[in-house]
């Protein structure tokens, strides 16, 4: 049942006389509690917060001096009393809240100072279900809402970056905080409650297997905010979700611009799409413009898989992103560089390359440390209006696949070998999406079609463009392979890829004309086998 409000206003300046403070994350904390000393604030502190700012020399006061109880059961029971909660949720200006405290000799708290235990933390690094359980902090959100529900009275401060902002404040108001100051800090109060809930609920969702938890929170902390989102005319930020998928959000960006939000958007695809090629057995390129892929190829050197790929759409790859799946070297940053790059991803950069990179200060050069396993699970989420769709990541690998052969033709070993790579790249292809590659490298990519046929047309138009640029003789695409990543509906689009000189077809198959577009396959002389699993991008 809601409570009446009694609408008591709250005072605009507030003295800091009193403060509590119980933190996981010690840095700053000694300075911190020594200044707050200095503006007369009186500390109480609880277990090794309270050792911490006695070992710096400061006066401090146990919690269990006042509640008269001592800590129990490992420290799980030591602030959820009512001397502390009473001191943080007296309304001040409420005769009977005044008579309370005064019966009960609850002292007020004027700032509250915490932290939450590490959950994210050991969580991220795998701890184990008993361990990880224990990281659950209880005293320390309850305390974290109730000072921040009560912000009328009462300063919160959740994040040590904060410390100085509350010394800055104290200072320019004479050792007290402003309403709005306080408003503030309760809103990032309860921004970092959520967000600390929301990771414990899907810990224990990811734990127990429950595919479709009845409630389901999302929660991040802000790591950048942003010149502007898609378009000019939209504010955007980046928030990371302590997920240590290797990737954008993980990356050390070693020089270059901050990343804009569609750098963010396309540098994660275009690492994603590397990552599904293993560096022990290729290296391998993928250059990605609108979360499109206009090229992509694999090769013994970072720099021949750099080359092939660029080749595949060499106007596209300009101002594009670079994911490569292994050390980016001095030879393949040459070339890179040579062509203008938005942003380059790898798990690591030589020194050498850096060195080359660097005389582009504008370019942006992350590495991420690892690659991000293509099997992996995961979910994905995408808003749409009043709600979210969410799904668990596409890990599919076509390595995996049982592969069915459907023609009287069989792929060679070489075809065969193309077919998998094709199959993978339109996996992260928009669709309608169709692929042609021809020795490890795309020669043509079309993409975002209503229609199939429409893709398959455009992506041997671009085949033609850059069979153009590169002087050939013969088209790119002839004696190529191609890949589909929905089921043909018709023969027609298949025909259009034979067109091409395509001579083998990889697709998923379950159309109810899969014996017509086998029948045109048979009757062209080409290879086509089922994969049995669609890769649909949106």
């Amino acid at each position: 049942m809601a409570v009446a409000s009694k609408n008591i206003p709250a005072p605009d300046l507030v003295p800091v006389n009193r403060a509590l403070l119980s933190v996981s994350d010690k840095t700053g904390l000694s300075d911190f509690a020594r200044a707050l000393a200095g503006f007369g604030v009186e500390l109480v502190s609880t277990g090794g917060t309270r050792k911490a700012i006695a070992d710096a020399g400061i006066a401090v006061t146990d919690v269990s001096e006042v509640t008269g109880f001592p800590e129990i059961m490992d420290g799980r029971v030591k602030t959820l009393h009512p001397l502390v909660h009473g001191g943080l949720l007296a309304v001040r200006g409420d005769p009977e809240h005044q008579a309370a405290m005064h019966e009960h000799g609850i002292r007020p708290f004027d700032l509250v100072i915490i932290n939450l235990y590490p959950f994210e933390e050991v969580r991220r690094s795998g701890g184990d279900y008993a361990s990880t359980v224990e990281n659950i902090d209880i005293g320390g959100p309850a305390m974290v809402r109730a000072a921040a529900k009560n912000h009328a009275y009462v300063a919160v401060v959740t994040d040590p970056s904060d410390y100085a902002l509350v010394l800055e404040a104290l200072s320019e108001n004479t050792g007290s905080l402003s309403h709005l100051f306080r408003q503030k800090l309760a809103a990032k109060a309860f921004a970092r409650t959520a967000a600390y809930d929301a990771a414990i609920a899907g810990w224990f969702a990811d734990t127990l297997g429950i595919e479709h938890p009845a409630w389901r929170t999302f929660g991040g902390r802000l790591e950048q905010v942003m010149r502007y989102g898609e378009n000019p005319h939209q504010d955007a930020a980046f928030y990371v979700t302590g997920d240590p998928r290797p990737g954008v959000a993980t990356a050390r960006q070693l020089q270059g611009k901050l990343l804009s939000y569609n750098n963010i958007n396309d540098t994660d695809a275009a690492y994603e799409l590397a990552a599904e090629f293993d560096p022990a057995t290729a290296a391998a390129v993928a250059i990605i413009k609108h979360a499109n892929p206009c090229g992509v190829g694999v090769g013994d050197t970072l720099k021949d898989a750099y080359l092939k790929a660029v080749a595949c759409d060499p106007v596209s790859a300009f101002g594009g992103i670079v994911a490569l799946n292994r050390t980016l070297d001095a030879e393949a940053a040459e070339e890179i560089v040579k062509t203008f790059t938005e942003v380059i991803i790898a798990p690591d950069a030589t020194e050498e390359a850096q060195a080359i990179v660097a005389s582009k200060k504008n370019l942006r050069l992350l590495v991420a440390g690892s690659m991000p396993d293509p099997r992996a699970a995961g979910l994905g989420v995408k808003s749409v209006a009043g709600g979210l769709l969410v799904q668990t990541r596409d890990n599919g690998v076509v390595d995996d696949l049982d592969l069915k052969l459907v023609t009287k033709r069989a792929p060679t070993a070489a075809e065969l070998a193309d077919l998998k790579f094709a199959f993978r790249v339109a996996k992260h292809v928009k669709s309608n999406a169709i692929v042609y590659v021809k020795g490890g490298a795309t020669v043509g990519i079309g993409a975002g079609q209503m229609s199939r046929v429409d893709s398959s047309r455009i992506a041997a138009r671009k085949s033609l463009d850059a069979t153009e640029t590169a002087g050939l003789a013969e088209p790119m695409a002839r004696g190529s392979v191609v890949a589909s990543d929905a089921f043909f509906p018709f023969a027609d689009g298949l025909l259009s890829a034979i067109e091409a000189g395509a001579t083998a077809v990889i697709q998923p198959g379950g159309s109810v004309r899969d014996d017509e577009v086998i029948a045109a396959a048979d009757e062209a002389g080409i290879a086509m086998v089922f994969t049995g699993m669609r890769h649909f991008r949106h």
